[in-house]
């Protein structure tokens, strides 16, 4: 499915989270597809089991995915879903900061605007 990086700081289940996001936001997981058990997935990416739950819950608590008892876990239509004005505010801020370095380093305007079409196009999948 993905791999993780045991090296990186980031934290596993904030690395599993990423991960997950990106595979639902890009399609390659479509709503209503079922996605490993907490101990598939465990065992898969060779983690504790109580990461895996942790990363599930925060992915449900968002609603990139959805629990049936007795069923599985699912992904959810996030077509549908609203954005969070708290992690938005948050990615502003983000985008915000990496302008203001682009402008201290001295890079004019255009310039920075060829840069972010690079980023989007190396994206690639961006809709």
């Amino acid at each position: 499915m993905f791999e993780l990086d045991m090296k990186s700081r980031k934290a596993i289940s904030d690395q599993i989270i990423e991960n997950m996001k990106e595979l639902i936001v890009s399609g390659v997981l479509k709503p209503d597809d079922k996605i490993p058990s907490v101990r598939e997935m465990a065992s898969q990416l060779l983690v504790n089991p109580n990461t895996v739950a942790k990363a599930y819950r925060s992915l449900e608590a968002q609603g990139y995915i959805f629990t049936v008892k007795g069923r599985g876990t699912f992904v959810a239509d996030t077509q549908s879903m609203p954005v969070d004005s708290r992690e938005l505010k948050e990615a502003e801020n983000y985008v915000r900061d990496s302008i203001s370095k682009l402008y201290y380093l001295g890079i004019d305007k255009e310039r920075a605007k060829e840069i972010i079409d690079k980023v989007f196009e190396e994206r690639g999948d961006w809709k």
